[in-house]
């Protein structure tokens, strides 16, 4: 993992301007505290703040052939880079040091952007080939790793995330309505990147630029396949790829532990990789949050049915793991300044509130004690696990499902503002959009066709959303998360598997279930899904009402906000906010963090 930036300009000699290059890369030192390195050419300058998990001492970057005259900046892991070098090896190159990013510069250098193709990981990586006077841009497959642009008069910024592009005074800090719609709708649109003016790398995808303009191609995308193993062999088969992906994702030269919530998805993940350090006399680490009092004092919903704390010391003694438990008080979730952390770190405000802050306080206790870890993300969506997924009213309605699954929509915003947004208009739109894309297979039908179409946009839409989140929190401490379940092997594996396997065994994530159910406690293999865990503590809720407050009537938030309707419910007894209303607190001293901090320009018409 680590942060990366850099800018093209076709018009000038970049050499006199190592200063902005500077200050692009230091926006990114959270991402890479171990190390920083700018390269500039005539036309081309290069940033990198690295965060040294493979090879400590030999993979400083920018990275450089100097014969070929190509030159690199690279963000992530490549899972079989040592296959990759023992190939490349084999075709005569040479390396110098043990690292992976040097494996995929050799691998550009050998096989040109078709690279791409050979690459098994999570990586946002640039390549400026001084030869063709071409920039390179390559994104993982499921988008893991984020990856920006801003395409200028006379070439490009780029960056891990937004801030490094801004810090450039060739870019703007505006924010337009479809920008603000991203942000209100939760809707994850492929390439939007909030910012006017800015592009995100797609997953899959390869943007080059050079004096003709930016061009793009996809390299990787879901496809519909016959699937032809029996549910045993299936079963199977997710185990063995499980296996070897873990396996793979465990290499570090620094410590690893894994992220255990209790559930199905963690706990898969906890176990296959306590058997594999195990059999090398290495006991896993596992941490997992908890709130002040959760356990004691929780209170079944439509979304969470028991607390964690009991699953995972079941987990956690099951496997033998050597755990920690990070408990957090209300007092320190509704800190004000870990709210600014996080809103920070997102360089956008999506209003999820104590599930950020608590992401990131978590993601800050580990990194005191390990630098890489594993996590169960992503499973709902690849095995189909959101009880949503299982609701034929949210599987049918016209539009996301996650969406048809919302209890309530937001009540606080001013009438004008959320006119002139129609969340609900863009949502349709980007629905329809989204679907046209999904790919089928001839003569499917029903709800066979449906739950492609289903887990499709979960696996290109909604997951995209969580893995921004995911590595925000933790790069914004230095931490590395991997996501086995979004291995792009087993990804395509399972999509096209039928709905009726997925469900074999009349529950949700019936594959992940049996493959893995000889690993784990009975109490968790016969857990139903609990997502991510939020406080229920009344006295969070009234910090949020106080904080709110303290704004004045006079911020900027009250341009998107009714004063009325916040004031309204600041009114309430904390223990009488309804769900709408909490969520309507966060998005808007979210926002209002947001606004304070970054100062955008907001286009309101």
């Amino acid at each position: 993992m680590c942060g990366i930036t850099g800018w093209v300009s076709y018009r000038r000699d970049l050499a006199g301007d190592r200063q902005t290059v500077d200050t692009m890369t230091e926006t990114m030192a959270c991402r890479g505290p171990d190390a920083s390195g700018v390269w500039i050419d005539t036309h081309a300058a290069l940033g990198h703040r690295r965060l040294s998990i493979i090879d400590l001492p030999g993979g400083a970057q920018p990275m450089e052939e100097s014969a070929a005259r190509v030159a690199m900046v690279y963000s992530g892991e490549t899972y079989n880079f040592t296959e990759l070098r023992d190939e490349l090896r084999r075709r005569g190159h040479r390396f110098r040091t043990e690292s992976d990013t040097e494996v995929v510069l050799h691998g550009y250098l050998e096989w040109g952007v078709a690279v791409a193709e050979r690459l098994n990981g999570m990586y946002a990586f640039a390549i400026w080939d001084s030869r063709i006077e071409t920039l390179v841009m390559i994104r993982d497959r499921m988008g893991i790793k984020p990856f920006y642009y801003y395409p200028t008069v006379d070439g490009v910024l780029f960056g891990s995330e937004p801030k490094a592009i801004l810090a450039n005074p060739l870019s703007e800090s505006v924010v337009d309505m479809d920008g603000l719609r991203e942000m209100f709708a939760f809707v994850k649109t492929p390439g939007h990147a909030i910012w006017s003016g800015m592009r995100e790398v797609q997953p899959g995808s390869v943007v080059t630029v050079d004096r003709n303009g930016v061009h793009e191609h996809t390299y990787w995308s879901l496809d519909a396949r016959e699937h032809t193993d029996d549910v045993e062999t299936t079963v199977a088969t997710v185990r063995e790829l499980l296996d070897d992906i873990v396996r793979r994702q465990l290499v570090a030269d620094v410590p690893r532990c894994v992220l255990l919530s209790g559930g199905l998805d963690s706990s898969a993940i906890t176990a296959l990789a306590g058997r594999q350090l195990g059999a090398v006399g290495e006991k896993v680490r596992s941490f997992s949050v908890d709130f002040t009092g959760q356990t004691e004092n929780f209170v079944p919903d439509d979304l969470r049915a028991t607390p964690d704390a009991p699953y995972v010391a079941d987990v956690a003694r099951h496997v033998g793991s050597e755990h920690r438990d990070i408990v957090l008080d209300p007092g320190t979730l509704a800190d004000p300044e870990i709210r600014r952390r996080t809103v920070a770190a997102r360089d956008f405000p999506l209003g999820l509130g104590d599930m950020d802050n608590s992401l990131y306080l978590l993601f800050r206790s580990i990194r005191g004690h390990s630098t890489v870890a594993l996590s169960g993300e992503s499973a709902d969506e690849v095995f189909g696990g959101y009880k949503w997924f299982h609701d034929p009213v949210a599987v049918n309605a016209p539009t996301f499902p996650w969406m048809a699954a919302r209890p309530e929509s937001e009540t606080l915003l001013a009438e004008d503002f959320a006119g002139h947004l129609d969340a609900d208009g863009y949502v349709r739109d980007s629905y329809a959009t989204a679907l046209a894309q999904v790919p089928q297979l001839d003569g499917q039908t029903g709800l066979e066709r449906r739950m492609r179409e289903v887990c499709h946009l979960h696996l290109t839409r909604f997951v995209r959303a969580l893995l921004d989140r995911k590595d925000r929190m933790s790069m914004a401490v230095g931490l590395e998360v991997r996501v086995p379940f979004c291995d792009h092997r087993l990804v395509e594996y399972v999509y096209n598997t039928p709905w009726s396997m997925k469900t074999f065994d009349g529950r949700e994530k019936s594959l992940l279930r049996a493959a893995t159910a000889d690993t784990l406690p009975r109490s968790v293999v016969e857990r139903v899904k609990s997502p991510y865990p939020s406080t229920q503590d009344v006295r969070y809720v009234a910090a949020l009402q106080d904080q709110l407050r303290e704004l004045g009537p006079d911020h900027p938030v009250f341009e998107l906000f009714d004063r009325a309707r916040v004031g309204a419910a600041l009114g309430a007894d904390a223990a009488a906010v309804t769900p709408a209303q909490r969520a309507g607190f966060e998005k808007a001293l979210d926002l209002a963090t947001w606004l304070d901090l970054r100062r955008p320009v907001l286009k309101l018409s």
